[in-house]
């Protein structure tokens, strides 16, 4: 018998999806609150891992993801030379299995929206545009008050609400969130001919000149530079930007550039980080995702290890017969130190990167993938 009967998730990011269509298919009434006005996620493209792809399959998602992305099983490093040069290449480890390709390029909005669709079939009960304005817990549940007025009681409430989670504030954790240093131009556009899997550039007038393939007529284009403030640039101002920065890279780039045409396709975010020492949980609420743990990207596993948290935070609650200690207890020995592993190798690269220090790159990357091998 599952360890709860009803749950609220607050968040429908990848941890909050995941977690409610596992909750459900289990049995468990779920109910799914966003902020948001609807299911299409902001942001350009979004690469999938093997592991987080294990756990897409395991949602039912697998083939909606395969035929809507762009799968590819090698990654390239370029020169920041006139002519992009290829100087390496290397076969991914495929972390989620042979079955399944090392990496999956796609556009954030398709895998939110697939997501979504899967958990209203689940049975999930879907609320976009609220929020809560007060939980109050006692040792049998959660009593929770919706900003309509609404109220409902729960026996557990999930908060995966990103990296300035209101859940976590709402508990009075006060956990810093740290920019990294660098900062992000990513611009989701045509695919070129010439891409067909992930090339880093590293060095040039950024720190990384990147793209990800995310369909047969799509991908996403990244370049990271310091950290600064471009609030104050109008849309047509980014572009501009993004596309001159993009002038120090060629091969592929040059094709990419070409397609660089659109302002509302170009987005700056800064990279930021924090891990939640454990426990996750206070009571009967607990914390995934982003809201317990956030990495730079420079190693692409934020969605995956937050799937991997639904995935083994569902498992422990449909084998459990109680909520107790126990279960939270297994719950960090299974993600905490494998979190704070990810991120730790993600700030690695960001401060290598940082101090113009020739850091191991390859060798980190083909550790962590040993790694998520292994099934969270």
């Amino acid at each position: 018998m599952p360890a709860v009967r009803s749950v609220l998730v607050v968040g429908a990011g990848a941890a909050g999806a995941a977690t409610a269509i596992l909750l459900a298919d289990g049995g468990v009434s779920v109910d799914l609150i966003d902020i948001r006005p609807d299911a299409g996620a902001t942001g350009s493209g979004i690469t999938l891992q093997g592991n987080a792809l294990r756990v897409l399959r395991s949602l039912g998602v697998w083939e909606e993801v395969r035929s809507q992305g762009y799968a590819f099983d090698s990654l390239g490093l370029r020169a920041p030379d006139p002519h992009g040069t290829l100087i390496a290449e290397f076969d991914d480890l495929r972390t989620g299995g042979p079955d399944l390709p090392a990496t999956v390029g796609m556009y954030r909005p398709d895998l939110a929206r697939i997501l979504m669709t899967r958990a209203a079939a689940a049975g999930v009960k879907v609320r976009y545009g609220t929020t809560y304005t007060a939980l109050s817990q006692d040792d049998a549940g959660v009593d929770v008050t919706f900003a309509d007025g609404s109220a409902g009681r729960y026996d557990l409430v999930v908060g995966a609400d990103g990296i300035r989670s209101w859940t976590r504030r709402m508990l009075g954790i006060n956990l810093e969130t740290h920019s990294v240093g660098m900062g992000i131009w990513r611009a989701f556009t045509a695919r070129p001919a010439s891409v067909t899997r992930t090339d880093l550039y590293y060095g040039g007038r950024c720190y990384i000149a990147g793209y990800c393939p995310t369909g047969e007529d799509s991908l996403y284009a990244y370049l990271v530079e310091d950290a600064q403030d471009r609030s104050t640039l109008s849309p047509q101002e980014a572009l501009a930007v993004m596309r001159d920065l993009a002038q120090a890279y060629h091969g592929p780039w040059d094709d990419i550039r070409e397609t660089l045409t659109d302002p509302a396709r170009v987005n700056y975010t800064w990279f930021e980080s924090h891990v939640l020492p454990p426990p996750w949980n206070r009571g009967r609420v607990v914390l995934l995702g982003d809201a317990a743990h956030a990495c730079p990207p420079t190693l692409a596993q934020g969605a995956a290890q937050a799937l991997e948290d639904a995935a083994v935070l569902a498992e422990l609650l449909l084998d459990a017969g109680t909520l107790g200690d126990r279960l939270w207890q297994d719950f960090t020995d299974r993600r905490f130190e494998r979190t704070a592993t990810i991120v730790e190798a993600s700030l690695q690269l960001s401060r290598w990167l940082l101090d113009h220090e020739r850091g191991d790159v390859p060798g980190l990357m083909a550790r962590t993938a040993h790694l998520l091998t292994t099934p969270a």
